[in-house]
């Protein structure tokens, strides 16, 4: 199915692979779908409880503040990722892979909402190196994009130029975000993805 960004948030692809995850649902009527489309946007924007959206998935999220700080609220341009994933962790990242909030937009009328944010590998806030503590490259970035047109409410994630992070110093780091980054790229990032656009339009009745 092809998607439509409303937002204007997602790059173009130009380099690495592209991966993609997709779910929808169509509501009985519009007043019904523009409520569960606030439901949607909560689930999607409460990054901490992505664990319990996806329900089983292989990575836990926390929202860190442009102070280094741990906070339990909604995302927002500018604040940190800091992703726990399975197996052995970044060095540089204190065990963790970092992305940043590089952008957030809403728009919509009376026909359409959609909310994207897009979000870049990028350093350890509270590390001491100005190097990407991430598998993926930070040309690499992840979108996340929910939108409501009339009945339908579709979740879309999108990772665009996605390669693996060869640009560490540590060859610890550099092994692992090699082999890391190689399975996202294949598996990992797809699995993850589709669990997670799965339960932001689950109704839960369902």
């Amino acid at each position: 199915m092809k998607h439509h960004d409303f937002t204007g948030i997602l790059p173009p692809q130009y380099t690495g692979t592209e991966i993609e995850a997709t779910a929808s649902i169509e509501l009985s009527d519009e007043i019904e779908a523009k409520h569960f489309f606030e439901e949607v946007k909560n689930r999607l924007l409460y990054v901490n409880n992505w664990h319990e959206v996806a329900g089983i998935i292989s990575a836990r999220f926390r929202v860190i503040n442009k102070d280094g700080a741990e906070v339990n609220r909604s995302v927002t341009k500018g604040d940190y990722l800091k992703i726990d994933i399975p197996g052995p962790g970044s060095t540089e990242g204190d065990g963790f892979d970092w992305v940043s909030v590089e952008e957030l937009k809403e728009v919509g009328d009376e026909n359409m909402q959609s909310l994207g944010f897009r979000v870049r590998p990028t350093n350890n806030p509270g590390g001491s190196k100005n190097e990407t503590a991430h598998f993926y490259s930070d040309e690499a970035t992840s979108n996340f994009i929910i939108t409501r047109e009339k009945l339908t409410i579709t979740a879309w994630i999108v990772d665009r130029n996605t390669k693996p992070n060869a640009d560490v110093e540590s060859l610890t780091d550099k092994i692992r975000d090699t082999s890391v980054g190689i399975s996202a790229i294949g598996f990992f990032s797809k699995l993850q993805w589709q669990q997670l656009a799965n339960g932001l339009v689950k109704k839960a009745t369902d």
